[in-house]
C-alpha cells in the first residue's frame, strides 16, 4: 500500500475518502468531533506538499436524494477552523458545481462535496458513479477506515479508476492497521480481551479468533446472559437470544480446550424495566427473577475484571460491559475503562475498538489514558476477524 509519506502532492488535486460522518444535534452542530480531527494530519500533509484536496463523505443513512440533516455543509465552518483555511462547498457530488470548484483548485485549496450517500449508486458499488467521482481529482487517497469494509464507490470501486502509483493509504488509515496488528501479531502477555455488547451473534467470529490469541477472555454486556443460559441459568427477561445457547456453550468447551481463561459475570444489576428510574437490585447473574433483567455487571464481577486487567500487558475492548447510557448502569463500563487506563499507566497497550467502547471512554473521560482508540468499529472487528478489508484491498 502507498502511503502519504511516500508521495509527492505537489501540484496534484486529491479526491480523498474520509469518514465525517460525526453526531450531529437537532441544530445541525457537530456533538463530538473526534473524526473530523483524526483525518486532520492527512490533509494537511497533502496541502503542504503544495496539492489540493477534494473531501469526499457520507453523513447518516438517508434514504435516497438530498436530506438538509444529512448534508454536509453543516461541517463547512468547523473544517475551516480546523485546517486554518477557507474550505469551500462543492454541493452535489455530481453536479456541475462540484465539477468546476474541483477543476479550478489551487495548490492549498480544500473544496468539500457533500454527502456521497445521497446517490444510492454509493452502497450499491456502482463502477459508473465511481468512475465521476474519480474525475474531480488526479490521485486518490482513502483515509476513511470506519468505511474501509464496505465495498462502496468511493470507498473501494473508484480507486481503479487511478494507476495503483496514485492509489494511496492515509494516515490513519495505516495508523489503525498497525495498532490492529500490534494486538493481533505482536501481542506482551498476559493478554486480556474484553468483549461486550448485546448479542453473541455480531461477536462470534471475533470471540473464535480471539480464543486462538489470548490469556484472558472477559465477557459483558447483554451476550453474558445467553451464556448465563448455556450454563444452566435462569436470566429473568434479560437480553438472550436462545437461539445462540448451544454455540456460548461450545464457546465455553472451545476456551477450557486451548486453556483460555474466559471469565463470565457472576453477578449483575438488575432492574425491574429498561429505565434509569427502574427499581434495582444485586443478583446472581444465573439466578434472575422473572420480571427482572440484568443491564450492568454486579460488584463482585466489577472486581474481578478490573483485577484481571489491571495485570494485564495487552488489552483490547470492544462492547460495554451493560446499558452505559443510563448512569444508574454505567458503573461496569466506568470500571472497566479505568482499570485499562490503569494498566495503560503501568505500560500496557490498549486498543479501544471504535462504536460504543469507543464513546464510552471518551465520555468517561479516559480518551486520553489508554494507547490507542479506533475509529472504526465494525472494520476493526472484521480485519481482526480476518476478512479482507475492500477499502484496503483496493490501495493494493
Amino acid at each position: 500500500m502507498n502511503t502519504l509519506d511516500t508521495y509527492n502532492f505537489a501540484g496534484k488535486r486529491a479526491v480523498m475518502r474520509v469518514d465525517f460522518n460525526v453526531p450531529l444535534d437537532k441544530d445541525l452542530r457537530i456533538t463530538d468531533d473526534t473524526r473530523i480531527r483524526m483525518a486532520t494530519r492527512s490533509v494537511m500533509k497533502i496541502l503542504n506538499d503544495g496539492g489540493s484536496v477534494v473531501l469526499l463523505s457520507h453523513l447518516g443513512r438517508p434514504k435516497g436524494g438530498y436530506e438538509k440533516k444529512f448534508s454536509l455543509e453543516s461541517l463547512v465552518a468547523r473544517l475551516t477552523e480546523e485546517y486554518g483555511r477557507e474550505v469551500q462547498f462543492g454541493g452535489d457530488v455530481l453536479g456541475n458545481e462540484a465539477a468546476q470548484k474541483a477543476a479550478a483548485l489551487q495548490p492549498g485549496q480544500v473544496l468539500l462535496m457533500d454527502n456521497v450517500r445521497f446517490y444510492k449508486e454509493e452502497e450499491a458499488g456502482d463502477q459508473d458513479f465511481a468512475a465521476k467521482l474519480a474525475k474531480l481529482g488526479t490521485v486518490y487517497v482513502n483515509d476513511a477506515f470506519g468505511t474501509a469494509h464496505r465495498a462502496h464507490a468511493s470507498t473501494a470501486v473508484m480507486a481503479h479508476s487511478f494507476a495503483p502509483q496514485d492509489r494511496v493509504g492515509g494516515y490513519l488509515l495505516q495508523s489503525e492497521l498497525d495498532n490492529a496488528k500490534k494486538v493481533l501479531e505482536e501481542a506482551e502477555r498476559p493478554f486480556t480481551a474484553i468483549m461486550g455488547g448485546a448479542k453473541i451473534s455480531d461477536k462470534i467470529l471475533i470471540i473464535e479468533k480471539l480464543l486462538d490469541k489470548v490469556d484472558n477472555l472477559l465477557i459483558g454486556g447483554g451476550m453474558a446472559y445467553t451464556f448465563a443460559v448455556a450454563q444452566g441459568g435462569k436470566v429473568g427477561s434479560s437480553l438472550l437470544e436462545a437461539d445462540k445457547v448451544d454455540l456460548a456453550r461450545e464457546l465455553i468447551q472451545k476456551a477450557k480446550e486451548k486453556g483460555v481463561n474466559l471469565v463470565l459475570p457472576t453477578d449483575s444489576l438488575i432492574a425491574d424495566k429498561f429505565a434509569n428510574d427502574a427499581n434495582v437490585k444485586e443478583a446472581p447473574n444465573t439466578e434472575i427473577p422473572d420480571g427482572w433483567m440484568g443491564l450492568d455487571l454486579g460488584p463482585d464481577s466489577r472486581e474481578a475484571f478490573t483485577a484481571i486487567i489491571r495485570e494485564s500487558k495487552t488489552i483490547l475492548w470492544n462492547g460495554p460491559m451493560g446499558v452505559f447510557e443510563m448512569p444508574n448502569f454505567a458503573k461496569g463500563t466506568e470500571q472497566v475503562a479505568h482499570a485499562i487506563a490503569d494498566a495503560t499507566a503501568k505500560g500496557a497497550y490498549s486498543l479501544i475498538g471504535g462504536g460504543d467502547s469507543a464513546a464510552a471512554v471518551q465520555q468517561l473521560g479516559f480518551g486520553e489514558q489508554v494507547s490507542y482508540i479506533s475509529t472504526g468499529g465494525g472494520a476493526l472487528l472484521e480485519y481482526m476477524e480476518g476478512k479482507e478489508l475492500p477499502g484496503v484491498v483496493a490501495l493494493g
